[in-house]
């Protein structure tokens, strides 16, 4: 049986990006519709959109929108190609952690270069290009999923940290993507979700599509993993990736870090769902990733109110921490679970 999941984050839609705005989920599941480069640009930076996959599409919509834009204001087509060249560089500036974001838009910028037509055409070329990476990553999420349903054991609990999920993508998820393929065949399947401070991702997203999807879900705070895995209620950790390196290094949600090394110190299997496209084979290791660094507003205030009563307090927000891949027991692919020795597997994947 095939799971089906309600949940589409983000389409392009004739002369717009359609998406989830999910700034307010769970409070409201509403659309938003962007419709200038700038916009997107700041979508992006904002996390109206957020997970690797879902930003990269947004990348390529805004690739398209900035093409819209100067369609009326360059005279010459070769004006319109360098300017639109020079958006998409800038496009990819809107993010610096999550690699899928400057994929999507190079398989943009390859459109642009390659293209014979004129900006009509090469704007249409664009639409298309968008929308086949959008339905790519849907049937590259349920592969990922399947794969990883094959090493779920019967009646497992999941643990999960961030959202990795249908709103992470264009739909279905990578690491939920696991969990909804597996229980597509095994409905005793559950999953323990850690609230992901300091933007609560867990606790507003990934409760939320799994409610929505009818899969029984616990939220935990981020520093009880320790607790619930001593006492053997987790059977394995499934996170998703913003960036892989050569080596399997792997960035993801800040305090991925942490489970990793619980799960490691508690024989509990821990394991990367994510598409090829968010390894990154051109720096060999987890100390070349760029670590985001978020406002400081993230970590005093939620909901727009003050948790921290003092004034100038200090405060560091890395967006994310990067886990060794000597704490990573299988990196599910589209292409098949890859197991160390990283270097080699990564380099095969990509044969």
């Amino acid at each position: 049986m095939e799971f089906k999941s309600k949940i589409k984050t983000i389409e392009w839609v004739d002369t717009y990006s359609k998406m989830v705005d999910q700034t307010v989920v769970p409070y409201e599941y509403k659309f938003v519709n962007i419709t200038t480069g700038d916009e997107m640009f700041d979508a992006i930076r904002n996390m109206i959109v957020r997970g690797a996959p879902a930003i990269g599409i947004a990348g390529a919509h805004g690739v398209i929108l900035y093409a819209q834009t100067l369609k009326e204001k360059c005279s010459s087509r070769e004006e319109f190609v360098s300017a639109l060249l020079e958006k998409a560089e800038y496009m990819k500036t809107s993010r610096p952690t999550a690699v899928n974001l400057m994929w999507a838009v190079d398989k943009q910028i390859e459109v642009i270069k390659n293209s014979k037509s004129d900006i009509k055409g090469i704007i249409e070329e664009l639409k298309v290009n968008a929308v086949k990476l959008e339905n790519e990553d849907i049937e590259i999420n349920k592969k990922i999923g399947d794969f990883g349903a094959e090493v779920v054991p019967k009646g497992a609990t999941i643990l999960t940290h961030c959202n990795a999920g249908a709103l992470a993508t264009v739909g279905y998820g990578t690491a939920l993507g696991v969990v909804r393929s597996a229980y597509a065949k095994d409905n005793t399947i559950q999953v323990f979700a850690d609230e992901t401070r300091p933007r609560q991702q867990g606790a507003r997203i990934t409760t939320f599509e799994l409610a929505m999807d009818g899969i029984p879900v616990t939220l935990i705070t981020d520093g009880m993993c320790s607790y619930f895995m001593k006492k053997g209620m987790i059977d394995m950790v499934v996170v998703g990736a913003d960036r892989i390196a050569a080596n399997g290094d792997t960035a993801n949600k800040i305090g991925t870090y942490t489970v990793a090394i619980a799960a490691k110190y508690h024989n509990i299997p821990f394991y990367i769902a994510a598409p090829l496209s968010t390894i990154d084979t051109s720096i060999k290791s987890g100390e070349e990733i760029p670590i985001e660094e978020r406002s400081r507003e993230e970590v005093t205030h939620i909901n727009g109110k003050a948790i921290c009563a003092l004034e100038g307090v200090n405060i560091i927000n890395p967006g994310f921490d990067v886990t060794p891949h000597e704490l990573i027991t299988g990196i599910i692919t589209e292409k098949g679970i890859l197991r160390p020795d990283y270097n080699k597997s990564i380099a095969e994947a990509f044969c």
